[in-house]
Formats: C-alpha cells, sequence, structure tokens
C-alpha cells in the first residue's frame, strides 16, 4: 500500500502534464491562429483563417475537460484551492471561449460580419490571456493554509511576474499559430504567416530569458531547485536547447519550408514542458502542497488509470484520423454546414 500511495501520484502527475501539454499544442494553435485573425487584412483572408480550424478546435478542447476532470478525480485538494485561488483568470478563460464559439458559429450565416470577426479574435485573446494569468499566478505560488486550502485575495493572481508569463503564453500561441497557418495556407497569406512567425519566435525568445533569469532571482525554491545537484546540469541544457531550436526555427522560416517550422514549434513546446515539470516536481501546487499530499485514495487512482488508460488511446486515435482526414491546404474561405 506504501509503494501504491508513493507511485500512483507520480502516474497521475505524468497523465496530467500529458493532458496539459496535448490541450496547450493543440488548441494553442487554434488560439493563436484567432488571435491572428484580428490582424487579416480582410474578409476573404479571414475566412480562410476560420476555414482552417473549423473540423478540428472542438477536440483539441476536449483535452482540457480531461486536465480538469482528472485534477479533480487524482488531487482534490489542488483542485479546490487552484478554484479557489484563480477563479477570475479561470472565469476570464471560459467567457473567452464562450465569445470564441460562438463566434464561430454565427460569423458564417451572419450578412455583417464585423462584430463575430472580432467576437471571434479577441475571445480567442481573453482566453489565452486568463490560461496566461493562471499559469503565472500556479508558478508564482498560491496561499494556503496548512490544510491546503487557499486564505489569499481574489486578486493574488495579478503581479507583474504573472503579465510577464502571460503575455509569453500569448506570444507563444501566436508562433504555433503563425506556424500551422505556414502549414495550411499557400500564397500571400502564407508569406504573411512566415513574417508573424518569425516575429512571434523573437518574442517569445526574449519572454522566455526574462522569466528564465527573473525566476531564480525571485523565487528562492526555484533557485533552490534550480541549483540542485544534478539537476543543475539539465536546467544548464535546457536554455541552450531552447536557443538551439529558435535558431531552427528561424532557418526553416527562411528557407520557406512548410511542415518543418511547426514540428520545431511544437519540439520547443515539449522543451518547455520538461522543464517546468522538473522544477514543480513532486508539487502539485508549486512550494505549497505536494502530489502525495493533495492525492486520492490510492483506490480511486487505480480506478482512474483504468478508465483513462481506456480512453487515451481512443482520444489519440481520433485526433490523428481527424489531422489525416483534414490534411492539406486551405484555399476556401466557406465552412458553414460542414
Amino acid at each position: 500500500m506504501e509503494t501504491l500511495e508513493y507511485f500512483l501520484p507520480q502516474v497521475w502527475f505524468v497523465i496530467l502534464a500529458l493532458f496539459l501539454f496535448l490541450y496547450v499544442m493543440l488548441d494553442g494553435f487554434d488560439l493563436g491562429v484567432g488571435i491572428l485573425s484580428l490582424t487579416s487584412q480582410d474578409e476573404e483572408r479571414r475566412s480562410i483563417l476560420m476555414t482552417s480550424l473549423s473540423n478540428i478546435w472542438d477536440a483539441n478542447e476536449t483535452w482540457l475537460v480531461l486536465m480538469a476532470g482528472g485534477l479533480f478525480g487524482a488531487f482534490p485538494l489542488a483542485y479546490g484551492t487552484i478554484l479557489n485561488a484563480l477563479y477570475i483568470p479561470i472565469l476570464t478563460m471560459v467567457f473567452g471561449f464562450i465569445f470564441r464559439a460562438v463566434a464561430f458559429e454565427f460569423r458564417e450565416l451572419a450578412n455583417r460580419k464585423f462584430f463575430w470577426n472580432f467576437a471571434f479574435g479577441a475571445g480567442s485573446f481573453v482566453a489565452a490571456l486568463g490560461q496566461g494569468f493562471a499559469l503565472g499566478a500556479v508558478l508564482k505560488g498560491i496561499r494556503v493554509d496548512e490544510t491546503g486550502h487557499f486564505i489569499g485575495t481574489s486578486w493574488d493572481w495579478l503581479s507583474w511576474q504573472t503579465v510577464l508569463v502571460a503575455l509569453t503564453l500569448i506570444q507563444a500561441y501566436v508562433l504555433i499559430g503563425s506556424t500551422y497557418l505556414v502549414w495550411k495556407t499557400t500564397g500571400e497569406l502564407q508569406t504573411t504567416h512566415y513574417r508573424t512567425a518569425k516575429i512571434a519566435a523573437l518574442t517569445t525568445l526574449i519572454g522566455a530569458i526574462f522569466i528564465t533569469i527573473a525566476t531564480p532571482i525571485f523565487y528562492e525554491s526555484a533557485r533552490t531547485r534550480l541549483f540542485q545537484q544534478p539537476l543543475v546540469y539539465i536546467f544548464a541544457i535546457i536554455p541552450i536547447l531552447g536557443v538551439l531550436l529558435i535558431w531552427q526555427l528561424l532557418q526553416s522560416l527562411n528557407r520557406k519550408e512548410e511542415r518543418a517550422p511547426f514540428v520545431w514549434t511544437i519540439l520547443l513546446f515539449v522543451l518547455t514542458f520538461l522543464g517546468l515539470g522538473l522544477i514543480v516536481f513532486p508539487y502539485i501546487i508549486p512550494t505549497q502542497i505536494t502530489i502525495y499530499e493533495a492525492s486520492a485514495d490510492p483506490s480511486s487512482l487505480v480506478i482512474m488509470i483504468i478508465f483513462i488508460g481506456f480512453l487515451i488511446p481512443v482520444m489519440l486515435f481520433y485526433n490523428l484520423y481527424q489531422y489525416i482526414v483534414f490534411r492539406g491546404k486551405v484555399t476556401d474561405g466557406h465552412y458553414g454546414g460542414e
């Protein structure tokens, strides 16, 4: 039993990290495309951008639902604490999703599309902003009492550190959205997003550098973790690999490659998640609550693993099938009725 109590929380930590990564990667380019739609110069271009998402965006968001459900079942204490601490960022994200979803469906049928165009782009931006603030607040740390319950204020999530994380996350979404559009579009629209991808790569790099420098300076717990042997060597390699990946990404954009930029961007996301996971583990709420303190009963974790063990392959197959069926370039701007 002691072995299960030690091992099962680690398994669920990895599962939730997988769900979060798949969500950020897949819905990340959805949100990035939505944000980029705000900069589209004409209705035809905006229609192509939205059509590129029309058959996949709903499925991409299911990973967020799975992660929330998994967090509730596996780490109920952390779920309650995070929800109490981050009501405003989470509600901001939800309202962004609502505006985005309604605009996506109504825009195609509307005679005057301006309002729905703006609602889709603004909803994507607001949802990404809420996610960035939530991520920044969790990494910064949530104030809890000795039982693990939230004791802070409704605005603890707002600080210059969380603003920096939120802006960097938005740039990362714009980056992956741009590389996705490079892959899916042609002609002048593709050329435009070669440029936006280069700009977003540089702004994401700048944000990541500031976060990397600020984290050990302002957070003692992170500083202790970063300079702990032998992790210090891993944490020294991660920024170097990140710069190399950015370099390869920029080179692929300069060579006008179509799929490689998207692949390099995904590898950047993988590297970032590995770094964050190493910094956070074994905490589910950094420096406050460990995965062992917040975990549910071992029997519940086992039952959930059995259920998830069947569900994950089905969802992965469905996502993969979608992308295979709807592969290829998007040249038509009509998605209604599909």
